[in-house]
């Protein structure tokens, strides 16, 4: 079968041939009609990602068809499914076990014509979907979840704070409140972003270019409830300048960093309650596909690209000119 194969570290994925995966007890096979980037997968071709193997066959985010199923999956032949990417999650609702990983390294991933999923890991396609909008759905979709549910605890009229408005666990943070009943406001680099999250409905739009981004923030949207942030970096300072005590600060990722210094008297005075949030338990992953089917939320596509020519959208993905998910489709 065909797969991007990342072969050496510092190199792009290359469109190759691989042996077909065997099938496993406990397994399906699942013939891939779509998957999606992360920046996980970007992070892999720097050697940025702990742990990589090379090669190695990224991909976390997939759909297709259960083409075969070994004994005890009969069930599922023939019906288009999504691939939970969080893999052995363990017992706690809490936290991640230490069998925990995410689908597409060590696993082979879902940039393959062909993938090995065991049960547990599969769920059906939501039927509003078509196969690029489910391909984009697990991964972003599963970590927006747990920060804005099963962390911050989101409420109906609550105003939220979503920073670098385009990435994939973004636009579903920004979804899923507005889904919720939330009032919500964006940072990004770029006017257009935030132009275009106002056409999606966010209520203001902050440049975190701006030295005075976090005071901007009270003064025109009001202090914030909640913030999902997966940057940390020195913009994290502002998000405690912009909270209202009692603020519930959610972070799921450190692209921009660890913060120069935390001002731990604002956090302790004013009741802050700092959080970690990393993908989802498998309860968190259904009540996710359930919310989505519920409010029928289509996810934000930036482009279909044929997986063939894969090794263009993690260009894409490294330069952060996309606004939503980048689809690899076959």
């Amino acid at each position: 079968m065909n797969c991007l194969v990342l072969e050496t570290e510092g190199s792009l994925p290359v469109w190759r041939e691989l042996p077909k995966p065997v099938l496993a007890p406990g397994c399906v096979r699942v013939k891939i009609a779509a998957a999606a980037l992360n920046h996980r997968d970007v992070w892999m071709t720097k050697g940025l990602y702990p742990g990589v193997v090379y090669p190695v066959v990224p991909g976390s985010d997939g759909t297709g068809v259960v083409v075969e199923a070994s004994v005890g999956g009969e069930s599922w032949m023939g019906r288009e499914v999504i691939v939970n990417a969080s893999y052995g999650w363990g017992g706690s609702e809490t936290v991640q076990g230490p069998d925990f990983t995410i689908l597409g390294m060590p696993q082979q991933g879902t940039f393959a014509e062909e993938i090995i999923v065991p049960f547990e890991q599969l769920s059906p396609r939501p039927a509003h979907l078509n196969a690029h909008e489910a391909a984009a759905l697990p991964l972003a979709g599963l970590t927006a979840y747990r920060a804005l549910f099963s962390r911050a605890k989101l409420q109906a009229g609550e105003r939220v704070l979503i920073t670098g408005i385009g990435g994939g666990v973004a636009l579903f943070a920004l979804q899923f409140a507005l889904a919720a009943g939330a009032r919500v406001a964006v940072t990004s680099g770029s006017a257009e972003k935030l132009e275009r999250a106002l056409q999606m409905g966010a209520e203001a739009g902050f440049l975190y270019s701006d030295a005075d981004w976090a005071a901007k923030v009270v003064e025109q949207f009001g202090r914030i409830h909640v913030a999902i942030d997966g940057a940390g970096g020195p913009g994290y300072i502002g998000l405690i300048d912009a909270a209202e005590p009692g603020a519930r600060i959610v972070n799921y990722g450190g692209t921009g960093g660890n913060p120069e210094a935390l001002p731990i008297r604002k956090v302790f005075w004013n009741q802050l309650s700092l959080l970690g949030s990393t993908m989802g338990s498998p309860a968190d992953f259904a009540a996710m596909t359930a919310f989505v089917d519920r409010h029928q939320i289509r996810p934000v596509i930036d482009e279909v690209i044929p997986m063939s020519d894969g090794a263009e959208a993690f260009r894409k993905m490294d330069a952060s000119r996309q606004f939503g998910k980048l689809v690899l489709a076959l």
